[in-house]
């Protein structure tokens, strides 16, 4: 079962790794037109470290880093923009730019197939639902069952391991009982995670930053990036309806970081969110409202016996 799970993995990963050095565009070529060095490590700063980063910026946001200017940015995203044609990709191209995309199995053929195939990259997968239906465990398993670096943080603590951490019920064994199930190294899997622990939406936000940097800094290690919850700290920081707007728009920004991230880097993107009176609200579903049949157990996600 276990060899199964590897191949689809490894299978998958073939068509993207030999791209993944020309995926993005380094921001220190801007060097090469007419941006110094002081300007570039400012924009590092804050996470954009690469020329697709910059145009994905607004020139407002560019201008609230530090030590930019009005005319120093309005450089910037010309110099960016003779580095990328801003155009138009024909369907054909935009097509062949798509067979970078990769699926990270759940650990369930039938879980599988309800997501299209698994967890897809360069998009955001959220799972939504109540307390204790799974959530944090589908999380824990895809850490086990990825074989490139998993990027994960939550407002909670777990334990010292250059490991993730997930919600106040994780435990350093849960990712070791589904390693067990897999027989996996337990010392393999844990190193293969790394954790931080946001504790405001504030610094859920800044993390990204770092998100971006660590993505870039190690260009093809990472390609999976959990957050479990994502709007946890938001209800605990904005509370009441008056100031329910600057939430939303908060979360929107975000969501938007994230699905940058996603595209700049070709990383999947897992998200959860306890349900709430309107879980869709948020984002906007790709796959229909479908059902599936799967089992929570010990040993991670998986398809459910008769």
């Amino acid at each position: 079962m276990m060899k199964s799970l590897e191949d689809q993995v490894v299978q998958e990963e073939l068509g993207y790794q030999d791209d993944e050095e020309s995926f993005f565009q380094d921001i220190d070529l801007l060097q090469k037109h007419g941006i110094n060095v002081a300007d570039i490590k400012k924009l590092k700063s804050v996470g954009i470290c690469t020329i697709k980063g910059i145009q994905m910026t607004t020139r407002r946001a560019l201008c609230n880093v530090k030590g930019l200017s009005e005319a120093k940015v309005d450089k910037i995203k010309e110099a960016a923009n003779k580095l990328i044609e801003p155009g138009f990709l024909t369907a054909s191209e935009y097509s062949e730019k798509r067979r970078l995309v990769f699926h990270i199995t759940t650990g369930s053929q039938e879980f599988d197939k309800l997501l299209g195939g698994g967890i897809e990259s360069m998009a955001i997968t959220e799972a939504f639902g109540e307390f204790r239906t799974g959530k944090t465990q589908l999380s824990h398993t895809l850490c086990v069952l990825f074989w490139n670096g998993v990027l994960l943080f939550s407002e909670h603590s777990l334990y010292k391991e250059k490991s993730l951490t997930l919600i106040n019920t994780s435990r350093p064994d849960r990712l070791r009982d589904i390693a067990d199930r897999f027989n996996l190294d337990h010392d393999a899997v844990l190193d293969n995670v790394l954790y931080a622990r946001a504790y405001t939406s504030e610094h859920q936000m800044e993390l990204l930053d770092y998100v971006a940097a660590k993505f870039h800094e190690e260009a093809g290690i990472f390609k999976l990036l959990i957050i479990d919850s994502i709007m946890a700290l938001f209800r605990v920081d904005f509370s009441g309806r008056g100031e329910l707007a600057e939430r939303q728009q908060k979360l929107a920004q975000m969501l938007s970081r994230l699905q940058k991230i996603s595209e700049e880097y070709n990383v999947a993107v897992f998200v959860t969110n306890q349900m709430t009176a309107d879980p869709g609200a948020t984002m906007t579903p790709e796959m229909p409202e479908n059902e599936a049949t799967f089992a929570i157990t010990a040993g991670g996600i998986g398809d459910a016996k008769e």
